[in-house]
């Protein structure tokens, strides 16, 4: 690249400078009789490379306007750093979350499906569509689910086809005796996991959350959800809280027929939305109300947008002035473009006064 291009403007004169010199050379001939046009005298080598010195200034005159440019060569080199946050999603995973009040492309599916759906896009990022959470690429992700007891599935990890693989693979308790809702539990859980990323004297400078997605209330669990909130305070985690499902009635596979359709029926729902707005509050965070797949979408957009990775930039650029220094492209050394002119210029004065001097 060039400092100041314009100056390359004056290259027009190189051409018109190689015209006027070997125009006013040609013309100087010495006119002879038409009986000496059969006189068969060569060139001598000297008159083939009587030009070189001429083409030598002009390259040297060359160089030097394309020195006046400045002409640069390196590359301008971005330095990004990020400072990822530290992301645990609780799931439940109840039989309740059966329920079949969300759809996807159309068709009816239950509430983990749901959440499965929206949740990989918020992690991996939704390339079709640019409006969408853009993905958690610097931040460790970690998966926790609950339904009568928590269970830590993955770590805070940053291998993100992992933690969607593992979430894929959850399914809805079947078990009776497994079946309820830890919310408790599970936030403890999740905060231990999250502090544990505070290795020894180590302390890391991550914000930490917790995305909690529950369609319930309270039933299991030793730990009471007021008291877990107030140990995630205390360790400086935030909770976002969602609460999955449609208000009133909400409709539940009863049994699938011998031609495999599913037969639904209608039951009440209770979200303890009380709760779960007060788990937030207490922790900085911000409770939502999930309905439907669009409105799940938004909410996990939302926080995307209130939880974003801190990511500085620094750009520097690294050039070496090829009219005046060395520079080394691909491989090879190129001189200072002035010397390569000065040594042009040099070695057709040489010759001129020289092998291809003229007497008078």
């Amino acid at each position: 690249m060039f400092l100041h291009p314009w100056w390359l403007i004056l290259l027009v004169l190189v051409p018109l400078v190689a015209w006027r010199r070997w125009s006013r050379r040609d013309q100087s001939t010495i006119s002879y009789s038409s009986a000496a046009a059969d006189w068969d005298e060569r060139p001598t080598w000297r008159q083939r490379l009587a030009w070189v010195p001429t083409a030598m200034s002009l390259a040297a005159l060359t160089l030097m306007i394309v020195s006046l440019a400045r002409p640069r060569y390196g590359k301008e080199k971005t330095i990004v750093t990020s400072e990822g946050i530290a992301i645990e999603m609780v799931v439940d995973r109840s039989g309740s979350m059966q329920a079949l009040d969300f759809k996807i492309d159309g068709q009816n599916v239950d509430r983990l499906t749901a959440i499965k759906n929206v949740a990989s896009k918020f992690v991996l990022g939704n390339e079709s569509e640019t409006d969408k959470p853009s993905g958690r690429a610097s931040d460790l992700v970690g998966l926790v689910t609950f339904a009568g007891y928590a269970d830590a599935i993955t770590p805070p990890t940053l291998d993100h086809a992992f933690l969607i693989a593992q979430l894929d693979n959850t399914r809805i308790v079947t078990d009776s005796d497994e079946d309820g809702t830890a919310i408790g539990d599970a936030i403890s859980l999740a905060v231990d996991k999250l502090a544990s990323l505070d290795n020894g004297e180590t302390k890391s400078k991550q914000s930490k959350v917790i995305i909690l997605l529950t369609d319930g209330e309270n039933t299991a669990g030793e730990i009471e959800p007021q008291a877990a909130a107030e140990l995630a305070k205390a360790m400086k985690v935030k909770i976002y809280t969602i609460g999955v499902g449609t208000k009133g009635q909400a409709p539940f596979p009863v049994r699938r027929t011998r031609s495999g359709q599913i037969l639904v029926d209608y039951v009440n729902v209770t979200i303890d939305e009380e709760t779960l707005t007060k788990i937030a509050d207490e922790t900085g965070g911000k409770y939502f109300r999930a309905t439907d797949t669009d409105s799940l979408e938004t909410i996990y957009d939302e926080i995307d947008q209130l939880e974003k990775t801190k990511i500085e930039t620094q750009s520097f650029a690294d050039y070496r002035e090829m009219a005046v220094q060395t520079v080394r492209i691909d491989g090879t050394a190129i001189p200072p473009l002035l010397s390569i002119a000065f040594a042009l210029i040099t070695m057709a004065m040489a010759l001129r006064r020289t092998v291809f001097r003229v007497f008078s």
